[in-house]
């Protein structure tokens, strides 16, 4: 019985995939790439000293993906193929509804032909738009997205609800990230974006070794403590913990729908990011005040406490952590190549 990770060669993903096969899992991987490396699989091979099945195929592909299940037993699934950065949301609104929506529609069409109803949703802290209050509970408002990743987020929370209401049968657990950072230990994985880095941690890395001139800081007049956008920066690797514990409780209680926030409960702003990367790494990080961004809010950042006492998870590496091990990944890319 295998579980299946549609983009699970992306960052998210593949730190899930290695904590998944640590833990004696059975995965299979599809990705087509758009946004990863496939030398990722053979890192996550031998982080782990473990094999698994990989297919090279877009999750909308309706046939291929027909080929995966009827190929393998996937009792789960763990979706991580959607397109993920707001700023380039904005510039691509049809794209990423196309990816997102129609991908996750694609899927869960096929889980159903196969009769597997045990789906993990990677979801983000954007479905809550303008936040009502802070810190952000589950039970907080949702809507108001302020941008079309958010809304394709939001969009697709409200397809699982209509699932479960119609089927209840189904097994169903939303994970709404913050602000994932950081990187594996073994420097061998990390974020890796194409281009210009729509995130925050990986444009600083790249300013600080010098494949970037500045980090442009996207607005200084927001309502915050130095006027720069504050957010829940969460480690990737302890990210990818929330999903083992998300799979456990959707195995042990049976049917259900569960949402959780993955988040820290501490926000930092970005200019709380670029010093403190400047402190533990030693390295300095030019950067230049730039207009806001279009869909960005001033602050977020995570309640965790139902993730705590409900799957028994809780974020435990440190901001000196994330800095470290992002600048880390960075260092050792030349070795890798």
């Amino acid at each position: 019985m295998a579980i299946l990770l549609p983009g699970g060669a992306g960052y998210i993903g593949s730190h899930t995939a290695i904590e998944l096969l640590e833990a004696g899992k059975e995965i299979v991987i599809i990705d087509n790439f758009s946004n990863s490396n496939p030398r990722v699989l053979e890192s996550i091979k031998k982080i782990t000293g473990k094999d698994f099945k990989f297919y090279e195929i877009d999750y909308m592909h309706k046939e291929k993906l027909q080929k995966v299940f009827e190929e393998n037993t996937i009792e789960s699934v763990i979706n991580f193929a959607g397109f993920k950065a707001v700023g380039e949301s904005v510039q691509k609104p049809i794209e990423y509804y196309r990816n997102n929506i129609s991908g996750a529609l694609v899927l869960l069409d096929t889980m159903r032909k196969y009769g597997c109803k045990k789906f993990i949703f990677s979801s983000s802290a954007t479905v809550y738009g303008e936040p009502e209050r802070i810190p952000l509970t589950e039970d907080c408002k949702t809507g108001g997205t302020t941008n079309p990743y958010g809304t394709t987020k939001l969009f697709i929370e409200q397809i699982l609800k209509d699932i479960y209401t119609s089927d209840n049968t189904w097994d169903i657990c939303i994970l709404r990230y913050f602000n994932p950072v950081g990187a594996h230990k073994s420097g061998r994985i990390g974020e890796e974006p194409q281009g210009i880095p729509n995130n925050l941690m990986p444009y600083i890395v790249r300013v600080a070794s010098g494949q970037l001139k500045e980090l442009s800081i996207f607005g200084d007049d927001y309502d915050t403590p130095d006027g720069t956008g504050v957010r829940d920066y969460i480690h990737v690797v302890d990210l990818a913990k929330g999903h083992l514990k998300a799979l456990e409780k959707i195995n042990k209680e049976g049917k259900g729908l569960y949402i959780y926030n993955l988040g820290t409960g501490t926000g930092y702003s970005v200019l709380d990011m670029v010093k403190a990367f400047e402190k533990t790494t030693g390295k300095k990080v030019n950067y230049k005040i730039a207009p806001r961004r279009l869909g960005d809010i001033a602050t977020c950042y995570a309640d965790p406490k139902k993730a705590k006492e409900e799957l028994g998870w809780e974020a435990t590496k440190t901001l000196e952590d994330m800095c470290q091990d992002s600048w880390n990944y960075m260092a050792n890319q030349e070795y890798l190549t």
